[in-house]
């Protein structure tokens, strides 16, 4: 995991040589921006925003930004553009 506390931006990466072959992929993106959780990139299992949300983060704080903005509004969560 790798953290930007002052600049807002958390990424978890997957990094290594499984059997050889070089693996890179970027698991999870969330950067802090106009006071929301800006999801970018999410591919765990079920969602990085339903760990914020038992976490007690309000859905209208978090932006599922890998969405694009007009498709936002059919979302749960918030629709910042």
């Amino acid at each position: 995991m790798q953290e930007d506390e002052q600049n807002g931006h958390y990424i978890w990466m997957n990094l290594g040589w499984p059997k050889g072959d070089r693996l890179t992929g970027m698991t999870v993106y969330v950067r802090l921006r106009d006071r929301k959780f800006w999801i970018e990139e999410d591919w765990t299992e079920y969602g990085i925003a339903t760990d914020l949300v038992e976490a007690g983060v309000p859905k209208e704080d978090i932006v599922l930004a890998f969405h694009e903005p007009e498709m936002r509004q059919y979302t749960d969560f918030a629709v910042a553009s």
